[in-house]
């Protein structure tokens, strides 16, 4: 059964440019009667025949385009999809409620209070395995900048650095320096850790334009994959599939959950074994302190020998809207904020009164094995999906164009995390890193106060200030809200190599590209 559900979801994805391959651009020819006829009894024994009411009207290309589109949906999948979505199972009684313990110590490290000598460690372990060309890097970059205010991919934001550089940039230049660093330790030559980023149907041609016009920011165009992640024709109340326009299905991104099935079917899980990589880094565009391919976080979970670990921090408090990193009935999972109630978000440690019980906040940074992302297709169709209620412009049953005003439809979407459970529990690991030095996601647009342009920027020279000051240097600002300093990924991946500013003055707000 599960290979039967695992081949049509294949061929849907592959059909409907779920996986990575573009659309073609060519005009589609028209069905022939047969299999127009075939397909409408296909979806009208489902009660979703709604999506051929203007098919007379269109043109021959039109009904090419639609028939193409409507032959990759299984409209009895998507009913049941829907009636899930629509009908979700009771809530839990007091009995059933699930039991939440903290994730056991063997599977937990915090780079905070670690002795340095373990840090030291698994930092020249992840910085060996990325000499010997075994980690890669996966980005997940289908968000458009809207909410910014901006009409390119997220990743092509200029957050208002003294340099100007994207996030894109700053993520490029972080691999580019931490292949250096690996050539030179281990005297390796040609060291690649490959990029592979997933875009969404939107973001894909304007991010390899901005690639190609930068040229990769220094990196071999090899080493650099793009793929695309899925879609899920979206649903309206009653779990009637939505036409954008009389010619096309209404469809959207199935979620961060979708990278799973657009590994595979993108080929960047083949790509992966071709190149011999064994550890893989995910993590999302927006956080512009994310440690790429973080050596200290590859060698931990290589040496802890999990299929996933996790980099959380630390919740600021009780209230704080964020989802946890604990077990749950006995397995690794991630539970919501909403689903917590007061007591158990302010219980204490056991061993620690001064800290939350639960306090590691997921902030989608994970770590892979190779051979976990080979299984997907082993598992992948058990994800479950997610509603996510949206306002969705359609046409109505007249063929006129709504643009709602409140929520009208249903987007079905996966969760990167909801795999966590598969997992036994020595199979997964959790490491806690530094808020200040490792999470600023970029969500609100500017002026917002929180997760925007002003604080990302504020974040990365605030950084940047405290690096130059461990290496021995003064900082002095006339102006206490520039007192920031930029350092180049460039230069230095983590605070490392700056020892030539020892006993110089800098004066913010500046940039450190070069020694001099």
């Amino acid at each position: 059964m599960a290979e039967a559900i695992k081949g049509t979801m294949n061929s849907m994805l592959s059909a409907l440019n779920l996986g990575g391959k573009k659309e073609s651009e060519d005009a589609v020819p028209p069905p022939s009667d047969e299999e127009y006829k075939e397909l409408k009894e296909k979806f009208e024994k489902a009660g979703q025949e709604q999506v051929f009411a203007f098919y007379d009207e269109l043109q021959p290309n039109e009904k090419g385009a639609l028939y193409q589109q409507l032959q990759a949906i299984d409209p009895e999948h998507i009913n049941k999809l829907a009636d899930t979505a629509l009908n979700p199972p009771k809530a839990e009684s007091e009995e059933q409620k699930p039991k939440l313990e903290q994730l056991p110590d063997s599977a937990t490290t915090s780079t905070i209070d670690s002795k340095e000598d373990a840090l030291n460690k698994w930092h020249d372990d992840g910085l060996k395995l990325i000499s010997e060309n075994k980690v890669g890097v996966v980005l997940m970059a289908g968000g458009q900048g809207t909410r910014l205010g901006s009409s390119t991919p997220k990743g092509c934001y200029d957050i208002g650095l003294p340099s100007n550089k994207s996030l894109f940039r700053l993520q490029a230049e972080r691999i580019y320096r931490l292949q250096h660093l690996a050539e030179r330790h281990y005297e390796k030559e040609d060291v690649a850790v490959p990029w592979y980023i997933m875009t969404s149907g939107p973001t894909r041609k304007p991010t390899e334009q901005f690639f190609e016009e930068n040229k990769y920011f220094g990196l071999n165009r090899n080493n650099v994959l793009f793929f695309e992640q899925g879609t899920l024709p979206c649903i309206d109340m009653n779990g009637k599939i939505l036409l954008d326009s009389k010619g096309k299905v209404a469809v959207a991104p199935d979620g961060n959950g979708g990278l799973y099935n657009a590994l595979i079917e993108g080929g960047i899980v083949a790509d992966m074994q071709k190149r011999g990589i064994q550890h893989i880094h995910a993590y999302c565009v927006d956080n512009c302190l994310v440690r790429v391919a973080d050596p200290t976080f590859i060698g931990f979970a290589a040496e802890k020998n999990v299929d996933i670990a996790t980099k959380v921090v630390r919740k600021r408090d009780a209230k704080e809207s964020v989802g946890l990193i604990l077990q749950k009935n006995g397995k690794p999972d991630v539970v919501e904020y909403s689903e917590i109630d007061s007591d158990t978000a302010e219980a204490k440690d056991p061993k620690d009164s001064n800290l939350l019980k639960f306090r590691a906040a997921n902030i989608v940074n994970h770590y892979y094995s190779y051979s976990f992302l080979e299984s997907i297709p082993n598992w992948s169709h058990r994800l479950p999906h997610h509603v996510a209620k949206k306002k969705i412009p359609h046409v109505d049953s007249e063929g006129k164009q709504i643009k709602p005003e409140k929520p009208n439809g249903i987007k079905l979407e996966q969760f990167v995390f909801d795999c966590f459970p598969f997992l036994s529990m020595d199979k997964f690991a959790s490491m806690e890193v530094k808020r200040e030095d490792e999470f600023s996601p970029l969500k609100n647009a500017k002026g917002t106060g929180e997760d925007d342009p002003d604080t990302s920027r504020r974040d990365i020279l605030q950084q940047g200030k405290r690096f130059i000051e461990a290496a021995g240097a003064t900082v002095t600002s006339e102006d206490q809200s520039e007192s920031g300093v930029e350092v180049s990924p460039l230069i230095s991946y983590g605070g490392e190599g700056l020892e030539f500013l020892n006993g110089r003055e800098i004066r913010a707000p500046a940039v450190i590209e070069k020694e001099e």
